[in-house]
């Protein structure tokens, strides 16, 4: 279990699969048993790869999913949150998932909804890719989490490290990706919650892991937000 928060919000780089991990997320609660699930989608910077384009196939699941107010309509995608999102947030019976914005100009969203994230029922996880140019040395990944501290005013709680590299990713990226992060983390003195990797790898990610006598918690990541035109071969 990444964590038992009630509230989960979920920061990153652009590119850092931050939605995938946050549909991921509220999926593998689902498929878990918990019943009063919500995803909300407070990305409005980045028209692409949104949670709310899986609405229907979350709803069928029993999760509620909140975000623009003008729906998933791509000709309508205005900076406009619909105002229903406070109800999942306010209400003490439902696990929520945010997904917010890319960067720190991203999370400056969550200023309007600071009350929920200040929560100690809260907890704040930025994704880090390290095969993303801006997130790819320590000091840049540090650089990147102090600008969405600094824009928030909030304090990330927990780094989950999603090293990838789309449908090339290997079991030996997942690994470097946690060597990355756990320095990252003991450089930040932050824990690292979990390491992703897709559900094909997941077993050449544990035998690695346990050839090098390591210990993290491995999250199989879905592939929910990967239009199939994106991993055709060429």
């Amino acid at each position: 279990m990444i964590t038992d928060k009630r509230i989960i919000a979920v920061v990153g780089h652009y590119g850092s699969g931050k939605t995938e991990f946050s549909v991921s997320l509220v999926h593998s609660l689902a498929m878990g048993g918990m019943k009063k699930l919500a995803i909300c989608d407070l990305d409005i910077a980045n028209p692409y790869f949104r949670s709310r384009e899986r609405k229907q196939q979350l709803n069928d699941l029993g999760i509620a999913v909140y975000g623009s107010h003008y729906g998933t309509e791509i000709t309508a995608e205005l900076p406009a949150i619909d105002a229903g999102i406070k109800a999942p947030l306010e209400d003490k019976e439902t696990t929520v998932v945010v997904d917010v914005g890319g960067d720190d100009s991203g999370a400056r969203i969550m200023h309007q909804f600071m009350k929920y994230f200040r929560s100690d029922d809260c907890e704040l996880i930025c994704i880090v890719n390290k095969n993303r140019p801006e997130t790819s040395t320590l000091e840049g990944a540090e650089n990147h989490i102090r600008r969405i501290e600094a824009e928030t005013g909030l304090t990330i709680t927990g780094i989950v490290s999603n090293a990838h590299f789309i449908r090339y990713t290997t079991a030996q990226d997942v690994i470097d990706g946690w060597e990355f992060t756990s320095k990252l983390c003991e450089r930040l003195g932050k824990p690292l919650l979990a390491v992703t990797a897709p559900e094909h790898l997941t077993e050449e990610v544990k035998a690695l892991r346990d050839k090098a006598g390591a210990e993290f918690e491995l999250f199989t990541i879905g592939m929910f937000m990967r239009e199939s035109w994106l991993d055709k071969k060429v």
